[in-house]
């Protein structure tokens, strides 16, 4: 399955394509810069294509069978990055993955989306992850919502905590076991057409994932 990484030189997406690339998929990785493609390929991607969040990438989906949106404005940006590649280009990536014919779509989103007014310091934020994911749910697609929690860059522990809605927000996932919960999501049948959110914990990802 060739599957596009979206935002695929960001942290999660990096061990994600490792991954991809380990289960025996077949990870292109969308980069925004050229210089950025050689370490990807050295990670595991099969191929890589420069595009555009911001731009037009209708070119990054031939021959796509699969998506995953791991794109990110970040931390350091203001709101209208936010935007512009956590809203508005998750849409259009989710638009053109429709016009070409892609499947499956799996969207990293963020644990608190569901209600954005319970937060203050990145209410913006999760506004702009939920008209995404609420976008998503109304398309075509076969598509699988994964919300993490607060991401650390420790080692996968490969336990995780699944829940619809997590209620005790006192925990952290690694960028790592995201990454494995992408990766598995993309052919588990029944996480198709769910959202749920992560964090780490005490149940095996794949059994945590069976249960879902």
């Amino acid at each position: 399955m060739n599957v596009l990484v979206v935002g695929a030189n960001g942290k999660v997406a990096r061990h994600t394509i490792k991954k991809i690339a380990d289960a025996g998929h077949h990870p292109v990785a969308m980069i925004r810069k050229e210089e950025q493609a050689e370490d990807l390929l050295k990670l595991g991607a099969a191929d890589t294509v420069v595009a555009d969040l911001e731009a037009d990438f209708e070119h990054a989906f031939k021959g796509i069978d699969a998506v995953i949106f791991a794109a990110g404005s970040g931390g350091h940006t203001g709101a209208d990055k936010t935007i512009l590649i956590d809203l508005w280009g998750a849409i259009k990536t989710i638009d053109a993955a429709e016009r070409n014919g892609v499947k499956r779509f799996v969207m990293l989103s963020s644990m608190g989306t569901a209600d954005p007014d319970k937060s203050e310091n990145i209410r913006h934020y999760l506004v702009a992850k939920k008209v995404a994911d609420d976008h998503l749910k109304q398309s075509t697609l076969t598509y699988t919502i994964v919300r993490p929690g607060s991401l650390t860059d420790e080692a996968g522990k490969g336990k995780i905590k699944l829940e619809e809605e997590i209620q005790v927000r006192d925990n952290t996932i690694t960028r790592e076991d995201v990454a494995t919960v992408l990766t598995e999501v993309i052919e588990r049948e029944n996480t198709y057409g769910k959202t749920f959110e992560i964090l780490n914990g005490d149940t095996d990802i794949s059994e945590a994932l069976q249960a879902v």
